[in-house]
């Protein structure tokens, strides 16, 4: 599976299974964009990366926990 910034639930779900000791509520931008950067099957440009798909996928990731 390829992961691209777009895939917000994707990567939310993955993040959980990589990190479940994590609180998304708290993660800082920098942490979040690293460890989506280090995830198995992510492939896209890291440029391409903003605030909003980052917060994207907090949200998402906050949602997978609920």
């Amino acid at each position: 599976m390829s992961l691209k910034w777009t895939d917000s639930l994707e990567i939310a779900i993955e993040l959980d299974e990589a990190h479940p000791e994590a609180d998304p509520q708290h993660i800082n931008f920098v942490d979040l964009r690293d460890w989506i950067m280090r995830l198995d099957g992510f492939d896209d440009i890291p440029e391409h990366c903003g605030e909003r798909i980052l917060e994207g996928v907090q949200q998402a990731w906050i949602e997978e926990r609920e």
